[in-house]
Order: structure tokens, then sequence, then C-alpha cells
């Protein structure tokens, strides 16, 4: 009976005193961009900033696989099955596309998406309240009317704006963005007027419709095209003197006149909290989609004065951030 005692106990200490004291092995998390490191390297820093917080070391107990799609979004699927086969706890992916391209190419692993225009349009979820599958994420869209602000805004610089031009690519399930900036706009009594385009090398003649379409105020709908290409944007813009919203704080910080938007950073960074939820155990499709808190008006004073506008005291005063 003695050595039948004994022997559990002398198991038990030898358990505790080695295998107890093994690390676990890091977290693994796959993440992946909308645009290139080069320019959107600042959301990957929000993400893990938010990571930090939550107590986790990256590149000691948090392992970060990065992808970056350079606003191509035909890449995603390959960047995906990249990340993938690194067998990662989560995967991270930004923009609607991004999302889409998820839904359709990951069935397993948890999907947190960051900045999806409308998931529930795009098929990415069951619902608001209960994702289902391995999906769930933040979405940048307040409800409805966002982009109805950004266009006030528009229309409380340029008080005799009439015909605004929606620029857009086609190629990125924008669609309801660009309905929702139409019903704003002749909700101001503004004349509407899209403008499509389908990738980089389609942004001149873009701006050649717009001028002979007479626009004289333009609404930029954001998609990996658009934020990738932010700086030949903003520049064609200037060159053809024609005042400009943006649905990103990082347009106005590249010369864009003014940008109202969901902080996209700010969204990047709550993610983390998602992340840590799902690595403790919880199911992505029991997570609530959630929508924006923070938002940013940026307004760019440099570009106002080269176009001869002048900015009401009142919006700057209600402005987070103010370029000189």
């Amino acid at each position: 009976m003695i050595r039948r005692r004994v022997l559990p106990i002398l198991l038990a200490g030898a358990a505790g005193a080695g295998f107890a004291q093994a690390p676990r092995p890091p977290f693994r998390v796959g993440f992946l961009e909308a645009g290139a490191s080069s320019t959107n390297r600042h959301f990957l820093e929000a993400f893990l900033k938010g990571m930090r917080e939550l107590g986790y070391q990256p590149g000691k107990d948090l392992l970060v696989d990065e992808g970056w799609a350079e606003g191509q979004a035909e890449r995603f699927p390959a960047l995906l099955a990249e990340l993938a086969q690194r067998r990662p706890d989560v995967i991270v992916v930004a923009s609607t596309l991004g999302a889409m391209a998820a839904k359709a190419n990951v069935k397993t692993i948890p999907v947190v998406f960051v900045g999806a225009a409308d998931p529930l349009d795009a098929g990415l979820v069951a619902s608001y309240a209960h994702p289902g599958g391995n999906f769930t994420g933040l979405s940048r869209v307040f409800g409805e009317g966002l982009l109805g602000k950004a266009v006030q805004i528009l229309k409380g610089i340029v008080p005799r704006a009439s015909r605004c031009a929606v620029l857009w690519n086609v190629m990125g399930a924008v669609e309801v963005r660009v309905r929702e900036a139409q019903v704003a706009l002749r909700a101001l009594g503004m004349t509407a007027l899209p403008v499509e385009v389908r990738d980089a090398a389609g942004f001149e003649a873009a701006f050649a419709r717009l001028r002979a379409e007479r626009a004289d105020s333009l609404v930029v709908i954001a998609d990996p095209l658009t934020l990738r290409h932010r700086q030949q944007v903003v520049d064609l813009a200037a060159r053809e003197r024609v005042p400009a919203v943006y649905e990103f704080a990082e347009f106005a910080r590249a010369g864009g006149l003014v940008a109202y938007s969901a902080s996209v950073p700010a969204l990047f960074q709550r993610s983390a909290v998602y992340v840590d939820k799902i690595l403790r155990g919880a199911r992505p499709g029991d997570l609530p989609v959630e929508q924006p808190t923070q938002f940013e008006l940026v307004i760019n004073l440099k570009t106002a004065r080269a176009l001869g506008l002048t900015v009401p005291q009142s919006m700057l005063a209600r402005a987070d951030e103010v370029i000189e």
C-alpha cells in the first residue's frame, strides 16, 4: 500500500518540477493590410499598441506575420493563403475587400476584420449581434449618415458648390457608399456626378472627366485603391483646383482639403481586444461586430488657402487636427 501511494506523489513532484514550468509557445497572428507597409505601417503599430496594453509582448509571446496588399485587391487570396500556411491563431484583415476575400478563402481560422464598410450588406456576418462562423470585427461606418456629415462639412467650406463629383473604385465593392453620398448631396440641393476608376492608371482620365463635367467639388470614396494612391488623388485634386472631402484622415495629411471619418488607427487598436478574447477561448461568431466610436475631422488650412477658401472658425474650433 505504501508503494502505491509514494509512486504517484513522486511523479507529481517530477511534473511540478519540470513539465509544469515549460513555457507556452507564443501566439501567432496573421496581419493583412490593404495598403503598403511604406504608407500604412502606422495601422500595424496601432494594433501592436493595443496588444501591448493587454499584456502581450510582440516578438516574445506574440508573433505577427505581416501581409500587405499594396492597394491591389486581387492579391488578397494569395496573401491569405500564405498567412494560413503559418497556422496563425487569428487573422486580422483590413478593408471590405480584404474581409470578403477572407470570407471566401478562410474557413476555420478565426478572422477579425477591421474597417469593413458594411459587414452585413457585404455578407460577412449573419448579424451585428451574432456574426456567426469564424468571423467578427469592426466596421468603419457608424450606421448611416457619416458621408452625409462629410458632405455637409465640404458644403460649409465651399457654400457655392453645386456640382459634386463622387470618385469611386468600381472594383472596390463600395456601391453602398456611393449611394449614400448621392443621397447626401441631393439633400443639400447639389448634383451628384459619379466618376468611376478601376486602377491607378485610370485616375488621370477620371479627373479629366471631372473637369469635363464642370464639377466644382469632390467626394472621394475610400477603398484600398484610393487609399494606396492617396497622394496621386490629392495632387490631381490640387492641379484641378477642386475642393475635396475624403473618408480617411490620411488624405488630409497628404494634402487633401478636409477629411471626416472614423479613426482608422483607433479601429486597429481596438481590434486587439477581439484578438485577445479569441486567444483566450472566445468564439468569433459570438463576439458582436462593433461600430466606431472615435471620429476624426482633419482640415488642411494650407490647402484651403491655396484654393482661396476660408474655413469657418466654428469648424476649425471643432476639428481634431488643423494642418497649417
